[in-house]
């Protein structure tokens, strides 16, 4: 059932002088963009979107406070958003716009979502902790615009909650429209997250998600033979398209949280647009078992796949070292790599 909903806003405050600018320069990997940084309050844009009553530091204290003093809860990694730039910019990246179905992940205080019903978009949020959905039910009494979720993300069926929302703004005779997810998540689950939405390519057409600063850089730096080269970079290269797009300083969370945050969009792929491998089962398989052992050579980590000089044989065939390592293969030579294996 959908809550019927009034958006909340509370008043906006300057950001303070102490605070200062960061910038961060975007990954070689990554497609050209403008990219700015926020650190403490300060934003800077060439261009601002209009302006809109959004939430700031007075909105989110008022409403921890709204049904008894609520204390954040280091178990389940919240960190409540303080300033309203952030979700702006949130909302941007994603380029929420009316009309449009968004999947929010831990809403909190509701913050940001309150920026995303300002944008026009219907929102589905994702709420684990029972005293946080209380107070998202308790602060948007009466939209349409809003579906609250009770229920833990990773183990929510959530195609079922957005399948309906999508065919109700699809017009008759059109392609199904698709979701996007805008989501401050928190830190000790982005992994998972990532893994869950990111092959949801016929469901979602954009992911931004606010992550731990570091690990964004990880996730969108797809550079070969580095310390932070895993298979998770294969990952998520097969199914999207990622895009660093904005450092967010630790100052701008309540509590404050020992690493600075940054706002990455992932871009996903259809179907038809994954590297060409048999099954994507058996292809990341091949690659976790690889980089496993990450400093061995893959005629060693992937010996219970195939004997060494089959494995061997394979990357001479595809123009490698037959002593090459996980580390030194980019997608497409994993891509190749495997299809020449599944042929043995």
């Amino acid at each position: 059932m959908l809550l019927s909903v009034r958006v909340a806003s509370g008043p906006s405050i300057p950001p303070s002088a102490e605070h200062r600018r960061a910038s961060r320069r975007c990954p070689a990997v990554l497609r050209a963009a403008h990219t700015t940084s926020v650190d403490g309050g300060a934003v800077s844009k060439e261009k601002r979107r209009p302006s809109r009553p959004t939430d700031d530091y007075h909105a989110t204290v008022r409403s921890l406070n709204s049904r008894g003093r609520y204390v954040p809860k280091k178990s389940l990694g919240q960190h409540y958003m303080l300033n309203a730039s952030v979700n702006e910019e949130l909302s941007s990246a994603a380029d929420v716009k009316e009309g449009d179905v968004v999947l929010e992940i831990g809403p909190g205080t509701g913050s940001l979502t309150n920026t995303l019903l300002n944008s026009g978009a219907t929102v589905v949020a994702v709420e684990k902790d029972p005293r946080m959905a209380a107070l998202i039910k308790d602060r948007f009494g009466c939209t349409e615009r809003l579906k609250l979720i009770q229920e833990d993300i990773t183990k929510c069926h959530i195609v079922s909650h957005l399948a309906p929302l999508l065919q109700n703004q699809t017009p008759v005779g059109h392609k199904q429209k698709l979701a996007k997810v805008v989501a401050n998540i928190p830190f000790n689950i982005s992994t998972e997250v990532v893994k869950l939405l990111l092959p949801m390519g016929n469901t979602f057409s954009v992911v931004v998600l606010l992550l731990q600063d570091e690990a964004a850089e990880r996730l969108v730096d797809a550079s070969i033979e580095t310390p932070e080269y895993r298979s998770i970079n294969i990952f998520v290269n097969f199914y999207s398209d990622p895009e660093y797009k904005l450092k967010v300083g630790r100052t701008n969370f309540f509590p404050q949280p020992k690493f600075d945050a940054a706002i990455v969009r992932f871009e996903l792929k259809q179907t038809s647009e994954y590297p060409p491998v048999a099954s994507p089962k058996s292809f990341f398989s091949m690659v976790n078992s690889a980089f496993n052992g990450k400093r061995k050579m893959l005629r060693k980590s992937l010996h219970h796949l195939c004997s060494p000089p089959e494995i061997e044989s394979a990357l001479d065939s595809i123009g490698l070292p037959t002593t090459s390592r996980p580390c030194e293969l980019t997608l497409d030579d994993f891509v190749r790599l495997h299809n020449n294996l599944v042929k043995l």
